[in-house]
């Protein structure tokens, strides 16, 4: 026969069993179903969607202008633009682009902003190195400078206000940096447009003589295709001549233009419209202009030949024609 337990007993088992009831009871309200969590996840994507403002600004939000005979150039300030942030560099789009990755995957598994961030595989840029060694040119290179203000107020007479050239950037067609320097410009700064073209009074300290720059530039131009925003400007400013036949501008395909209402399209507003790429946030980097205008190219290469071909039809050298030949008559046995 079972011993009888005592009143106080029973009442301390009573006691136990409560508390452990209560104690189950909590570990179940603290750790939600799966069905739960995922509900509560699913919301809170939804009030970070709703939460996120759009980054992309459609050209259709313009103010439309009145356009007269000639064709306008439509300013990259003139787009009222919101910042990307998980929106990658020129640098990161080729790299992304040349290992058959979409940069814009690319910048969603690392996450944030990718915009200065330097990919394994792809070489650093080496500022103001000159010509980069033991790089391979190839056929095609991709070209900017930036400018500096010069004229303006000159002791008692006034000298209208000119760009003259304070840096120069080559790529190759993979956007590898080919050669990068300061220039010494020729004429008395007036104004180094530091906030847009980066350069300051600083970097003239180890910059490169105009004619040194100008001689290497040549050298690397001779024979080669020329890709490059406004090209015009960039040889004006080198004082440089190249084959009309063997630059492509981004700046003048016909097939950008939808993105400007006809007009010239600025190079960011390529970039940001084409290649979701972000460039020119703050100061300009030549190197990074230089590769935008690569990556358009590369883009749409095709019709770039297409037009070009349109352009520069080949021509076969006079008295080059072959003459019909005539047939011999078989001599009769």
């Amino acid at each position: 026969m079972a011993p009888e337990l005592s009143s106080n007993w029973k009442k301390l088992q009573a006691v136990l069993k409560q508390e452990s009831r209560s104690t189950s009871d909590r570990k179940r309200k603290s750790r939600p179903s799966e069905r739960t969590q995922n509900s509560i996840a699913k919301r809170r994507r939804l009030e970070d969607l709703s939460a996120k403002p759009s980054g992309r600004s459609s050209v259709g939000g313009l103010k439309k202008r009145r356009m007269g005979m000639g064709s306008s150039t439509i300013r990259d300030d003139e787009v009222e633009e919101k910042s990307d942030e998980t929106a990658p560099s020129a640098s990161l789009a080729l790299w992304a682009e040349d290992n058959d990755i979409s940069a814009r995957d690319l910048a969603d598994a690392y996450g944030g902003n990718l915009k200065d961030t330097t990919i394994q595989g792809a070489k650093a840029d080496n500022i103001n190195n000159g010509l980069s060694e033991d790089i391979e040119i190839g056929k095609y290179v991709g070209i900017d400078c930036e400018m500096v203000g010069v004229g303006g107020k000159e002791g008692d007479r006034t000298v209208q206000d000119r760009s003259a050239l304070a840096r120069v950037s080559i790529v190759n067609f993979h956007g590898t940096q080919v050669y990068d320097s300061f220039v010494k410009p020729k004429e008395f700064v007036t104004d180094w447009r530091t906030h847009v073209s980066g350069i300051a009074p600083k970097h003239m300290a180890l910059a490169r003589e105009f004619e040194e720059v100008q001689e290497v530039v040549a050298t690397i131009l001779k024979d080669r295709v020329l890709i490059g925003h406004a090209v015009r400007n960039d040889l004006e400013a080198l004082m440089l001549g190249h084959p009309k036949r063997d630059i492509r501008d981004t700046s003048k395909f016909h097939g950008f233009r939808k993105y400007s209402s006809g007009r010239v399209p600025g190079l960011k507003l390529l970039a940001k419209e084409v290649l979701g790429v972000e460039i020119q946030g703050g100061e300009h980097s030549s190197i990074e202009d230089a590769r935008a205008a690569m990556l358009l190219f590369r883009r749409h290469k095709s019709g770039f030949d297409v037009e070009n071909a349109q352009r520069f039809p080949v021509r076969a050298p006079a008295g080059s024609k072959s003459k019909p030949t005539k047939k011999k008559k078989k001599s009769k046995r």
